[in-house]
């Protein structure tokens, strides 16, 4: 994957009937972990570590920060964290690929300058199992 423009990185949540872009997002990141599993024990060759494969929980995380620059998405998301909601969204990343899935609001923090606009900041947490689609 060559240079790609931030912006171009979209973070999409669904309203229903379609997937909404969150606008005004300025700064967006996804980030995926995996816990290992450590089965090393008293015979492990020279105590390397050993990991299970394919034992540990995965996850992902969304974060974005920006301003709403309309009303339907500042209500889309706020709707989505004071409900408690589980929904579904999607992340389009430019030269790789789309990932899908369950996610819930885990934070929303606004914030502002005397002498500029309110921004917010949002994480999301996955939810369930993710798909991804290659570009």
């Amino acid at each position: 994957m060559g240079a790609q423009k931030g912006k171009d990185l979209l973070l999409k949540i669904h309203d229903g009937m379609n997937y909404i872009t969150v606008a005004g997002l300025r700064s967006r990141k996804i980030a995926f972990n995996a816990e290992l599993v450590d089965i090393t024990n008293a015979e492990s060759v020279d105590r390397w570590r050993e990991l299970l494969a394919g034992a540990g929980v995965r996850r992902a995380s969304l974060s974005g920060r920006g301003l709403f620059k309309d009303s339907a998405s500042d209500a889309l998301v706020r709707q989505a964290f004071f409900n408690g909601l589980i929904t579904d969204c999607q992340v389009v990343v430019p030269d790789f690929g789309s990932i899908t899935g369950a996610f819930q609001i885990a934070s929303l923090e606004f914030a502002g300058e005397h002498n500029g606009e309110v921004t917010f900041d949002l994480t999301l947490e996955s939810a369930g199992a993710l798909s991804f689609a290659a570009i």
